[in-house]
């Protein structure tokens, strides 16, 4: 892909974040057809990162099963599910 159809795809995709910058979801960039190896290297390549993860707790039982199995770890991701892009980056 060119780098002005994927520059147009991730602003047509994303949307603003608090830091002033782009933020686009990994399953919208899926979910478009594009071809989404190169998508995410271009925004790698333009200075974008993945976003923090928030911790997540991992309770298997339900409610209070962490209680019961003292099973409270936070569950890794191996993939992040957004990007941020810094500003500026699709003027």
């Amino acid at each position: 892909m060119e780098d002005d159809l994927i520059r147009a795809l991730v602003g047509r995709l994303g949307r603003p974040h608090a830091s002033g910058g782009v933020v686009i979801e990994r399953a919208a960039i899926l979910a478009s057809g594009a071809d989404s190896a190169e998508v995410l290297s271009w925004i790698a390549s333009h200075n974008g990162e993945p976003e923090a993860e928030r911790e997540t707790l991992n309770a298997p039982g339900g409610l209070y099963g962490g209680r019961l199995n003292g099973s409270r770890a936070a569950r890794p991701s191996s993939r992040p599910s957004r990007y941020v892009l810094p500003a500026g980056v699709l003027s």
